[in-house]
């Protein structure tokens, strides 16, 4: 699937240069009902191939990760990021075209990060840490330091993916609830009340069991006696 997302985009990018089309047709134009369609079609586009390569790995990564540990979260989460994004810089962003899949990228990589702080768990952290190894650079872009530059997108995608991440906070991971499902059937190496009982109690146990199979031992192996 994240390889499918980024390809697509490789796809128009090729289709829009090849046919010398105009990507500003179908950006987004914040306030205008006629730039209101580039909630869906913006994130599709990009300016030249430098920016979209640029998206690329940022998607490819987080969407990967997203997919293979979040899987019951991610497409939602994407879904949410995607729109929400795009309508939060239609409704605040500055005046002027906005194309790119540089939003959704922040999203998912807020997302992922947001979610180890969340959901605390080793598998959650990690994953967290990993983007932060790799795109912590990716902070300066949501402020406004560079001209030409969409950093209401960046911004509202970082936020979206916090949001996403708090929505989805309660969604377990798949390889937790296989691990609890199969915990289920094996057979449990301690007793289950191991921890309830006292020192005392488990080794009047142990002598008790100990008795019985020593009178078992003598039952079959001594004759008897008259």
């Amino acid at each position: 699937m994240p390889i499918l997302m980024v390809a697509s985009l490789w796809i128009i990018h090729t289709i829009f240069v090849v046919f010398k089309i105009n990507p500003s047709y179908y950006a987004l134009v914040p306030r205008r009902v006629s730039g209101l369609d580039g909630i869906l079609t913006s994130p599709l586009l990009h300016s030249d191939w430098g920016h979209l390569f640029n998206n690329s790995f940022p998607l490819l990564i987080a969407g990967s990760i997203m997919y293979f540990f979040y899987r019951k979260a991610s497409m939602p989460a994407i879904i949410i990021i995607y729109l929400l994004t795009g309508l939060a810089v239609w409704i605040f962003g500055h005046h002027g075209y906005h194309i790119g899949a540089s939003g959704v990228a922040y999203g998912m990589v807020s997302f992922i990060f947001w979610s180890g702080i969340f959901r605390r768990n080793v598998e959650s952290i990690i994953l967290a840490l990993i983007v932060v190894l790799l795109y912590s650079g990716m902070i300066v872009g949501i402020f406004p330091d560079e001209p030409g530059i969409s950093w209401e997108s960046h911004l509202f995608g970082a936020i979206m993916g916090l949001l996403t991440a708090i929505i989805f906070s309660g969604v377990d991971l798949p390889d937790n609830e296989s691990l609890e499902e199969d915990s289920e059937e094996k057979e449990l190496f301690f007793a289950p009340d191991i921890f309830d009982k006292t020192k005392q109690q488990r080794e009047q146990e142990r002598r008790a069991e100990l008795a019985r199979k020593r009178e078992e031992w003598i039952r079959r192996n001594l004759p008897d006696q008259e």
